[in-house]
């Protein structure tokens, strides 16, 4: 128990559960995605290196014949789809470059882009999460393309996340480029930790939301963001 302890605690986990429980709450533990200060001095291509290493040594471990021709290339693969896709959000040279445009059109009315599809993974368990993010603000002079609002989505989902840190963190990004308050972002997502293991719920989803500015304080502006995503 003591060692339990000794790694909660090296996580900022201040938890006197036993780890096995733990695996089954959902701890959240900051709103930006926890990193270690040096996270990102070793290359690319270093990591994807030793994550080769580590995974083949966990196939290994769980009785897996390396030498068959189509495991043989599994560490690697894992490695690369790791760094270069699925987790390729942690890294800031990642980040979408982002250019504001002037509002010439004058329009002054909500802009919403719903069914943003995207793919994230549970930190808890490292299974998938996925679903449809809705995104809408109100331009106070500057507007961004709208495929950089799906951008935005799919590099804070590209990480090991929980859907609540994901959907303020979308909401936030979106605020400061911006330079509006006015921004709503509502998640819909179904989570691979409780549909393919644990209570094994295949239909249940699970919806977050973040309401600034107009989108919190009038409900009728609430309400019209929620009509649209409804259609």
């Amino acid at each position: 128990m003591k060692q339990k302890e000794t790694l909660l605690n090296t996580m900022g986990i201040n938890l006197t559960h036993d780890i096995d429980e733990i695996g089954d709450e959902h701890i959240g533990t900051s709103h930006d995605t926890p990193l270690r200060e040096d996270a990102f001095e070793m290359d690319d291509e270093l990591k994807m290196e030793l994550i080769e290493k580590h995974f083949k040594e966990i196939m290994h471990v769980l009785g897996l014949d390396l030498s068959d021709d189509s495991l043989k290339g599994t560490p690697r693969r894992v490695a690369k789809m790791y760094i270069k896709e699925i987790f390729s959000g942690l890294d800031p040279k990642n980040k979408p470059d982002v250019k504001l445009f002037e509002n010439k059109y004058k329009y002054k009315e909500m802009l919403v882009e719903k069914d943003i599809t995207f793919f994230s993974n549970c930190e808890h368990h490292f299974v998938p999460i996925y679903g449809k993010a809705h995104v809408a603000y109100i331009s106070n002079g500057n507007v961004i393309g709208l495929s950089k609002i799906n951008r935005i989505v799919q590099y804070f989902a590209k990480r090991p996340q929980v859907q609540e840190r994901l959907t303020m963190q979308i909401g936030n990004e979106l605020k400061e480029i911006l330079g509006t308050e006015d921004v709503a972002v509502v998640i819909d997502a179904h989570h691979m930790c409780v549909s393919s293991r644990g209570i094994q719920d295949v239909n249940s989803s699970t919806v977050t939301s973040f309401y600034s500015g107009k989108f919190e304080t009038d409900e009728n502006s609430k309400a019209e963001f929620m009509k649209y995503i409804s259609l």
